[in-house]
C-alpha cells in the first residue's frame, strides 16, 4: 500500500506527519510526502527518510487582489502536477494535514478517484482542511467540539493529534542524565514553542528568587534564539544559580528533554500541548494570545477541563494568578500526580495508531464506518 501525506507552512502539520509515517512504515507501508520546496517540511521530511517532492503553493492577502490571481494559478498547475505524479506512482490514499499545499494534492487525488483522508491538528478549522473537508472521504479531529466546523453527518473521527515517536518513545532516565539531574531533583521545563515566547520568558525571570528558594528544584529554561541573551542578562545567573538553571536558546532533543521534566510552561500550540499530554506531564499552559481566532485558548480548554493542566492568560503572567498555578505544581506532589492521570486518560499517545486505523479503512473503501 501506497500513502501520500501531505502538508506545509509550520511544523505543526508537519511532525503528525511524520508521525503517521512511522506506524504505516511499520505496518508495511510505503509513504512519500508532498510539500512546498522552501518550507520545513523541505527540511524535516528528507531527513526523516521519507521521499518528498515539491510543489508550489501559496496563500493570498486581501488587500493585494492581484496575490489572489497568483494564488489560484499556483495551485491550478500544482494540481495538474499532482495529477501526472499520481499516474506514475498509484497512490492508494492521500493524508492532508493542512497548509495551502494540500489543497492541489488533495484536489488532484479527487479527480483521479483516490481517497482523501484530512488530519486537523487545532481546535479551529484551517483554511486549507475547510476547503477540503467538503469532499474528504474521512476527516479526523484532535477535538472533539471541532465537529461544529463541519457539516451534519460528515464522515469524522476524533483521533487525537498524533506525537513524534521520538517524544513518546523518549527515556527518562537518558534526559534526567542530559542535565545532571539526580532522583531528588525536580525538573521545571519552560519553553514557548520553536521561536521562544518574551512574555513567558519574563514571567519567569521575575520569579527567579522564589524559584531557586526551592532547593530540590531545577529549571530548564529553552528561551527561543532571539531571546537567549536578553534573559541571560535579565536573570544575571551566578555560577552556584546557573549549575540550577540551563538556559538554552534550542533544543534539538526535545523527546529526552519532555523525558526529563516534571512540570512544564508552555504555550498550547497543537504540536506542544499534543506532546505535553502524549508524556502526561503536569502543566501551566499560557495560550498565544494573538493566535488566529485564539485557537490556543479553545485547544487547550478542553485539556485543562479535564483536570491535565492549568491554564493562565498571557495578559495574566504578570499578577498573581502565574506563580499561584506554578507553584501549585512545583510544591504539591499530589497536584502533580492528579494531572498526570488525567493526562494518560487522553490517550494521546495513541493518536498516531488510531489516525493509521482510519487511512487504511479509507484506502480500502471503508470510510462509511467512520462516525
Amino acid at each position: 500500500m501506497l500513502a501520500v501525506l501531505s502538508g506545509g507552512g509550520t511544523a505543526g502539520h508537519i511532525n503528525p506527519a511524520l508521525a503517521l509515517a512511522g506506524v504505516l512504515q511499520d505496518r508495511g507501508w510505503d509513504v512519500r510526502f508532498a510539500g512546498t520546496p522552501h518550507g520545513v517540511e523541505a527540511r524535516l521530511v528528507p531527513a526523516a527518510g521519507i521521499p518528498f517532492t515539491a510543489f508550489e503553493a501559496s496563500g493570498f492577502n486581501r488587500k493585494h487582489p492581484t496575490s489572489l490571481a497568483k494564488g489560484v494559478a499556483k495551485i491550478a498547475a500544482s494540481t495538474r502536477k499532482a495529477e501526472r505524479w499520481f499516474r506514475e506512482i498509484r497512490p492508494d490514499v492521500v493524508v492532508g494535514f493542512g497548509g495551502y499545499v494540500s489543497i492541489p494534492v488533495a484536489r488532484a487525488a479527487e479527480k483521479m478517484g483516490i481517497p482523501v483522508v484530512l488530519h486537523e491538528q487545532n481546535s479551529v478549522m484551517g483554511m486549507a482542511n475547510k476547503y477540503l473537508a467538503k469532499k474528504a472521504d474521512a476527516v479526523c479531529l484532535t477535538y472533539e467540539h471541532s465537529l461544529q466546523c463541519l457539516a451534519p453527518g460528515a464522515p469524522c473521527r476524533v483521533t487525537g493529534n498524533p506525537v513524534r515517536r521520538s517524544v513518546i518513545e523518549a527515556d527518562r532516565s537518558a534526559g534526567r542524565a542530559l542535565f545532571d539531574l539526580t532522583d531528588d531533583d525536580l525538573m521545571l521545563l519552560v519553553f514557548g514553542g520553536s521561536l521562544g515566547a518574551r512574555h513567558i520568558n519574563e514571567a519567569v525571570v521575575a520569579l527567579k528568587d522564589q524559584l531557586l528558594a526551592r532547593p530540590h528544584l531545577r529549571i530548564v529554561h529553552l528561551t527561543g534564539p532571539k531571546e537567549l541573551d536578553a534573559v541571560t542578562e535579565a536573570l544575571a545567573l551566578t555560577e552556584d544559580e546557573a549549575a540550577r538553571w540551563t538556559l538554552m536558546g534550542y533544543q534539538d532533543r526535545m523527546g529526552e528533554t519532555l523525558a526529563a521534566a516534571d512540570v512544564i510552561v508552555s504555550r498550547a500550540g497543537a504540536t506542544s500541548l499534543a506532546e505535553i499530554s502524549a508524556r502526561a506531564i503536569p502543566a501551566v499552559l499560557v495560550p498565544y494570545p494573538y493566535a488566529t481566532e485564539d485557537h490556543q485558548t479553545i485547544n487547550a480548554r478542553s485539556y485543562v477541563e479535564a483536570g491535565c493542566a492549568f491554564m493562565v492568560p498571557d495578559a495574566a503572567l504578570d499578577g498573581d494568578e502565574f506563580p499561584r498555578a506554578l507553584f501549585a505544581l512545583v510544591d504539591d506532589e499530589g497536584r502533580r500526580a492528579s494531572q498526570t492521570s488525567a493526562a494518560r486518560a487522553q490517550k494521546t499517545a495513541q493518536a498516531a495508531e488510531m489516525l493509521a486505523d482510519v487511512v487504511a479503512e479509507a484506502a480500502a473503501g471503508r470510510c462509511s464506518t467512520v462516525q
